[in-house]
């Protein structure tokens, strides 16, 4: 599999979940010094920054187990400016983990959502 194209089908994938529940995409690999964010969705008063880690269906560690302090910090810092820069001050802000599997085709094997993976102090 190839890693680029591994993580743009994930996106692809979440952003449909997220639709499916209800959700607005409100932004999609915003980037910005502190790092990315990769989705960024709405419902209702909330915004969910969505960190997506898609792997292979055969992997043994689990995706969320990337998502380490120093990620969590980056998402953080890049949540700020991108509520900021959206003016989206009204929205209580959420950090949740999509873990995607995916087989050799790049097809969807299962797609674990994590709301509240994380806090941030």
């Amino acid at each position: 599999m190839i890693r680029n194209k591994t993580g743009i089908w994930g996106e692809i994938y979440t952003a449909r979940y997220l639709r499916d529940k209800g959700c607005d995409i409100i932004g999609s690999n915003f980037k910005c010094r502190f790092g990315e964010a990769d989705i960024i969705a709405s419902q209702g008063k909330n915004m969910f920054i969505v960190e997506v880690k898609t792997r292979d269906e055969s992997t043994s560690v689990r995706p969320m187990e990337a998502v380490d302090v120093n990620k969590r910090e980056r998402l953080e810092k890049t949540a700020q400016v991108f509520i900021k820069a959206s003016g989206l001050t009204d929205l209580q802000p959420r950090f949740d983990v999509a873990e995607v599997y995916l087989n050799k085709e790049y097809e969807l094997v299962s797609l674990n959502y994590i709301e509240n993976a994380f806090h941030i102090e």
